[in-house]
């Protein structure tokens, strides 16, 4: 789950994270409102940024400094309601719909400073490099030597020793040293503590003055553990997600959008990426996937089977299930309801094995419904691929 720069932050600020003064608006009243008390409080400039999931805002348009109160409500006024389009967001963008008001500062160096679990290592890697505010993959790609990676074994923490080696690594000043120990050192925790699968801070600043901020905060969670999570899984922002993506989450189904035209609904992620890997294979490739899981029921397999013919892009159906604690008689029940309550019109093809795979057949038949069976997965592979060029 992702979240916005100012919910980032705030959370970053309870684990003695220094960040600038900012504050979250959603009208032009409430933006001209932050920008007073933000000048009042010493400030020199504010900066506008749009909120939104995608990185790239700057060079979009969604990122404006204001020299003063009326000239920062009128940039929050214009952006507001903006479509923003950045490398991230494709070309239909994302409207804007939140702001954050902040203080500029005085900036002498931007910094990088990322988190993540390096599941080759199997441990947390703590990354740092002297370039940021560019896209980090393509320092990695270019200049990965320009990359410091620090790894942590989780049951000791970042040791302070590699906390002052990534400080001195940035090149900071000797008075820096210790207030960056601390500040790597709340962002460590800030990572561990939430179980995000990312924290990533680019740019991390030094100022004139010596004092050192995120700029920006890019926060990931792991969807598995939001249930030790509540104020954290509070902070979801459905309207930035994939619509069908969020009706998919409402039934416990796991979906992905992809570019294709194949539909796929599978049980088990493993089964999802042979499924895609046999599809490209035959020629097509995959609109989407679905994975029902392990347990899913009649009713959920329905749901499912309808958000798959949501996607407009979708030209033909590659059902593949391996029926264990997912009964395929259940499966097929499920399909044959959507079916029949969605009006189907699209091809589908069906791979089934497994616990009562003649029972599931067997309703699959007598359903009246023109369904396509494949034996095999190549076979069902070249089925549906054949199907989604036929109706293309």
């Amino acid at each position: 789950m992702k979240i916005h720069e100012y919910q980032g932050k705030e959370i970053l600020k309870k684990y003695g994270v220094a960040v600038p003064r900012g504050m979250m608006v959603t009208t032009r009243e409430d933006a001209e409102a932050a920008a007073k008390e933000i000048f009042g409080a010493g400030a020199t400039g504010v900066v506008v940024k749009a909120q939104i999931h995608a990185g790239g805002r700057g060079k979009g348009g969604g990122v404006k400094i204001a020299k003063s109160v009326e000239e920062a409500a009128d940039i929050a006024a214009k952006m507001m309601g903006m479509t923003l389009i950045t490398h991230q967001t494709g070309p239909e963008g994302r409207v804007v719909h939140r702001l954050l008001i902040e203080e500029t500062l005085p900036i002498a160096k931007e910094l990088y400073l990322g988190i993540l679990v390096d599941r080759g290592e199997g441990k947390p890697v703590f990354m740092a490099s002297a370039a940021g505010g560019m896209d980090i993959e393509q320092v990695a790609a270019e200049r990965p030597d320009e990359i410091l990676k620090q790894y942590i074994d989780p049951g000791m923490g970042l040791e302070p020793f590699q906390a002052r080696k990534i400080a001195f690594a940035l090149g900071l000043n000797a008075s820096q040293i210790g207030p960056a120990v601390q500040f790597f050192t709340g962002l460590y925790r800030a990572f561990m503590e939430t179980d995000a699968s990312l924290v990533e801070i680019n740019p991390f600043v030094a100022c004139t003055d010596l004092r050192l901020f995120a700029l920006d905060a890019k926060l990931t969670f792991d969807d598995n553990a939001l249930f030790r999570h509540g104020d954290i899984h509070r902070l979801r922002d459905t309207s930035e997600e994939d619509p069908l993506e969020v009706e998919a989450s409402k039934y416990n189904l796991n979906y992905i959008k992809l570019e294709g035209s194949v539909g796929c609904m599978v049980n088990g992620a493993g089964l999802a990426m042979a499924t895609m890997d046999i599809i490209k294979y035959a020629g097509g490739q995959p609109a989407n996937f679905l994975d029902v899981g392990g347990g899913a029921n009649a009713e959920q397999v329905a749901h499912a089977f309808e958000i798959l013919l949501s996607d407009k892009s979708v030209r033909a159906v590659l059902i593949n299930i391996f029926g264990g604690i997912l009964r395929v008689d259940t499966l097929a029940a499920g399909v044959v309801e959507a079916a029949r309550k969605t009006n189907l019109q699209l091809p589908v093809v069906l791979r089934l094995e497994g616990t009562n795979v003649q029972e599931g057949k067997k309703i699959l038949m007598e359903s009246g419904l023109n369904f396509i069976v494949a034996e095999t997965m190549k076979d069902a592979a070249d089925k549906v691929v054949a199907a989604a060029k036929g109706a293309a």
